[in-house]
C-alpha cells in the first residue's frame, strides 16, 4: 500500500510510502482520505502523526500524471484532491506532521492540514506550483495564508521558493525543529501526550479553533460557548474536576 495506518500507544501514524519521493498521485490522495476517515472513527486512535519516512515527507504531486490531464479531467479531480486533504484537516483528534526532507507542493499542503508541525533541521518546504504555471490546488492558498499571514504566503506562492527549516520556524510555517534522526520520536511524544488527554475536550478545542477562524468573532464565541457547556455532560469533565478537587491540578487520568 502507498499509504498505511499503524497504531501504537493510541497514536495512529498515517505513513506515506511511495518511493522515492512520496509523490501524491490519485491513488495516494484517495488512500489518504480513506485512512483519515478511519483514524477519525477508531476509538483506539486518539492522536495522529503524518509521516513520510526518514528521508522525505512528500515532494509534491505526481507531475507526469497531472500532465496527462486536460481541463475537463482536472475540474472533476480537483474537488476530490481538496476533499482528500480536507479529510486530514478535519480528523477530530490532534494531528502532528513529522516533516523530513522535502515537503513541497502537495507535501507542504498536507503538512498544513496538521495541528502542529515538527520539522527536521534539514527539511525544506514550499509551494512551487507557480513554476509549473499553476497555483496550489490542495488548500495551499487558503491554509498557508491563515497560518503565516497573507504577505508571507504570497511571497512563497508567487516565487515558488523553498524555505529551510530555520526560516520555516521563524515565519510560523513549522512549530519546532529537531535533528533529522529525532523527528518521528518527537512527533510521537507530542501525540502520545495528547492521546492520554480527554478526547472529547480535545475534539471540542480543535473544532472551536478551526471553525472560529472561518467566521466572525461573535459566531466563534457561540461555537466555543456551545462546546464548553456541552462538555459538562461528559464523564471526562466529571473525572477532571473531581481529580482537581481531591488531588490537585494536572493529575486526572482520562479513559
Amino acid at each position: 500500500m502507498t499509504v498505511t495506518l499503524e497504531v501504537r500507544d493510541n497514536v495512529g501514524t498515517i505513513r506515506l510510502d511511495r518511493p522515492p519521493m512520496n509523490a501524491l498521485d490519485v491513488a495516494v490522495q484517495d488512500r489518504l482520505r480513506e485512512l483519515a476517515e478511519e483514524a477519525g472513527r477508531r476509538d483506539d486512535v486518539r492522536a495522529v502523526i503524518l509521516y513520510g519516512g526518514e528521508k522525505v515527507f512528500a515532494a509534491g504531486a505526481d507531475i507526469k500524471e497531472m500532465q496527462a490531464m486536460d481541463h475537463t479531467a482536472m475540474v472533476v479531480r480537483s474537488r476530490a484532491l481538496q476533499e482528500s486533504f480536507t479529510a486530514v484537516a478535519r480528523i477530530p483528534k490532534p494531528v502532528v506532521a513529522a516533516v523530513t526532507g522535502y515537503a513541497l507542493g502537495g507535501g507542504c499542503e498536507l503538512a498544513l492540514c496538521a495541528d502542529f508541525r515538527i520539522a527536521a533541521d534539514n527539511a525544506k518546504l514550499g509551494q512551487p506550483e507557480i513554476l509549473l504555471g499553476l497555483i496550489p490546488g490542495a488548500g495551499g492558498t487558503q491554509r498557508l495564508a491563515r497560518l503565516v499571514g497573507p504577505s508571507r504566503a504570497k511571497d512563497l506562492i508567487f516565487t515558488g521558493r523553498q524555505v529551510k527549516a530555520e526560516e520555516a520556524l521563524a515565519i510560523g510555517l513549522v512549530d519546532r525543529v529537531v535533528p533529522a534522526a529525532e523527528v518521528y520520536e518527537a512527533a510521537h511524544a507530542w501525540a502520545a501526550r495528547l492521546a492520554r488527554g480527554p478526547a472529547l475536550a480535545l475534539r471540542a478545542a480543535k473544532e472551536s479553533v478551526d471553525a472560529g477562524l472561518e467566521t466572525d468573532i461573535d459566531t466563534g464565541l457561540t461555537i466555543e460557548r456551545n462546546w464548553f457547556a456541552g462538555l459538562f455532560a461528559t464523564e471526562d469533565r466529571e473525572r477532571g474536576m473531581r481529580s482537581f478537587v481531591e488531588e490537585g491540578p494536572g493529575k486526572a487520568e482520562f479513559l
